[in-house]
């Protein structure tokens, strides 16, 4: 018998006819000149052979052109009509889209209708060419953002300030040593924990071009302490203790180079594509304190580390044996050729066990 079998809707099929519907309805009920139906028309000409980022343009194209209004004048229509219906991120996305396309010459503005937008649709986006043209007066904006009751725009004051923020424009300034710090610092104890994910993403994006910052101001919260300060910490220095940087294990408590493999054991030197590489190690503690194990896999022109367990040692010589399988299920974003592989073992930022299979 044949069972039905629930799939996941693509992300770009919620840019459909209802979102732009429920836009429309908002700006419609707030500027009465506006053709709900020419805009609504125009969004969803030629949307269906679109992406997701391109729907969200094409949309915005649309708004701009049934909006024939000086952008102060159709930014306040914007932040009226947030008021008069439920939006959502499908439905709002496009009108933080079109503040950022269209209000890079109107800083005060465009960061009101943002701040009243990003509670249904984030403008974490939208706020890139704002920081990109205005630097210093836009993040003014951001940090008195950090101090809002409101957790998205909270949240918004650290993840639209990222220096590698994912699906944003890249922001060169940004990519300095910290600039949005001040941001960081008011925000890394926040209680809620959207806020404090985006702060601990934030300092991850800071570590990879800028390690050394990223150490400092994690010790700097480390001893200024909170009641959040170790989850964060955790969080933020992944990027760090997969790369085996040294301080960072030592803020973790963790002795770098120490731990020793007794055995590194594979179910199979041999495994298919779509299966699943089954292996087990064993080691040995040298020092009290945690253990930080991760693993590798090395082919020609590739070297990805993953993690795999964290151990606290109670004291020298303490065995501990961890399991773990590792797929090779195909996905669309990684080709993984067949050939020869490498397994390598990293305890505490050291290589200390490698064991050769093949991918088949």
């Amino acid at each position: 018998m044949w069972q039905r079998v629930a799939v996941a809707q693509p992300l770009k099929e919620m840019i459909n006819s209802e979102s732009v519907g429920v836009l429309a309805d908002g700006v419609a009920a707030v500027w009465a000149p506006f053709s709900r139906g020419g805009f609504v028309r125009a969004a969803l000409a030629g949307l269906a052979r679109l992406e997701l980022k391109d729907r969200v343009r094409h949309v915005a194209r649309a708004l701009h052109d049934a909006l024939p209004l000086p952008f102060p004048a159709a930014a306040e229509v914007i932040r009226e009509s947030a008021l008069k219906v439920r939006l959502d991120m499908w439905s709002g996305w496009p009108a933080t889209e079109y503040v950022g396309a269209r209000g890079a010459g109107h800083l005060d503005e465009s960061m009101a209708t943002l701040a009243v937008l990003t509670p249904y649709s984030t403008g974490e986006f939208a706020v890139r060419p704002l920081l990109e043209r205005h630097e210093m007066d836009a993040l003014k904006v951001m940090y008195g953002w950090a101090y809002s009751p409101d957790e998205h725009l909270r949240r918004l004051a650290s993840e639209g300030t990222r220096p590698r923020l994912p699906w944003g424009s890249r922001v060169p300034w940004l990519m300095e040593p910290g600039p949005a710090i001040p941001i960081l610092d008011a925000l890394r104890d926040d209680p809620s924990e959207y806020v404090r994910r985006s702060v601990a993403n934030h300092v991850n994006d800071i570590a990879k071009d800028h390690p050394d910052t990223a150490v400092d101001l994690l010790a700097r919260w480390r001893e200024s302490g909170g009641s959040h300060v170790e989850r964060v910490l955790r969080h933020a220095s992944r990027g760090l203790l997969k790369s085996g940087h040294p301080r960072a294990l030592s803020l973790m408590g963790a002795v770098p180079g120490s731990g020793t493999v007794n055995d590194l054991a594979l179910e199979s030197d041999q495994v298919a594509i779509g299966e699943r590489l089954h292996f087990s190690v064993t080691l040995t503690a040298d020092h009290p304190g945690p253990l930080v194990l991760k693993y590798a896999i090395r082919r020609d022109g590739s070297h990805r580390v993953f993690h795999l367990a964290d151990r606290p040692a109670a004291q020298p010589g303490q065995l501990i044996t961890v399991n773990k399988s590792h797929s090779f299920r195909p996905v669309t974003t990684r080709n993984e050729p067949p050939g020869p592989r490498t397994l390598e073992i990293v305890v505490n930022g050291t290589v200390r066990a490698s064991a050769p299979f093949v991918l088949r």
